[in-house]
């Protein structure tokens, strides 16, 4: 399996602490059947990650997992809060793609869409990225509006969900709407957003386990599949996707 979001590298936002925190995730996911992992730290207000510090701790914790046997490889990410001056970075080889391949992460606030959004993913796709929304199944306006992310993905857009999500780790609606994304086609990709294997673990195994059981092999195949084509730089599988329709709210008299 490969993982393509996960904030295993030590010490430089909310993830592993420390080079001790990140080996224990890495023997988790090895545990799970995880060969790969995109390290994925955060690009915010809060945690100011640039490429070049993303390559050396990618490099140095590359080390210390060959040092301790475990067979992981660590390849370089970023997940970038959406902010209007993203373009300007990318051309100021700021940001790090997934594996330096025309994928990237964007990350919307919890609670609401940003208005420039459309405009700013439509950019970025001019200037031949793919944008991968993630986690949209925990974000508060997407729950209640599903037709602005189907909006986002009909224009090329790509999305994330969580393997937690899928498992109801973040609580039923939560879980109930990443169903929903599954089975509207409008999710490319399952992964962990671990950030330490006490509360926020991989689940990556369980979710799988989970769709499987609820859609057939068929989408843990197309799932494993585009995390594969993802780190190799090639066009991800996309089926036509389908607007979620909203279950109308019965009075009782």
């Amino acid at each position: 399996m490969i993982d393509v979001h996960c904030h295993i590298l030590p010490g430089i936002d909310d993830g592993a602490k420390s080079i001790e925190d990140s080996l224990l995730m890495a023997r988790e996911a090895e545990r799970e059947g995880i060969h790969t992992i995109i390290a994925t730290p955060h690009l915010n207000s809060q945690y100011d990650n640039r490429k070049q510090l993303i390559l050396t701790k990618v490099g140095e914790l590359n080390q210390a997992l060959q040092k301790a046997s475990i067979d992981v490889t660590i390849l370089p990410g970023q997940e970038p809060r959406i902010y209007g001056e993203i373009l300007e970075d990318i051309k100021n080889n700021e940001i790090q793609t997934l594996n330096d391949s025309q994928y990237i992460f964007i990350e919307f606030p919890s609670n609401h869409v940003p208005r420039y959004t459309e405009k700013l993913l439509f950019d970025l796709q001019v200037q031949g990225l793919t944008p991968i929304i993630v986690h949209p199944e925990r974000n508060s306006e997407l729950i209640e509006r599903p037709e602005v992310l189907y909006q986002l993905v009909e224009k090329g857009a790509l999305t994330q969900v969580t393997a937690s999500s899928l498992c109801g780790y973040f609580g039923k609606k939560i879980k109930n709407y990443s169903i929903q994304l599954v089975e509207a086609n409008l999710t490319h990709f399952i992964a962990s957003d671990a950030h330490n294997i006490v509360n926020r673990s991989f689940k990556m195994e369980e979710a799988f386990h989970l769709i499987d059981s609820k859609f057939g092999t068929d989408f843990v195949y197309l799932y494993q599949e585009n995390a594969e084509l993802l780190i190799e730089g090639k066009n991800v599988i996309k089926e036509i996707p389908v607007q979620i329709k909203k279950r109308k709210k019965f009075l009782i008299f």
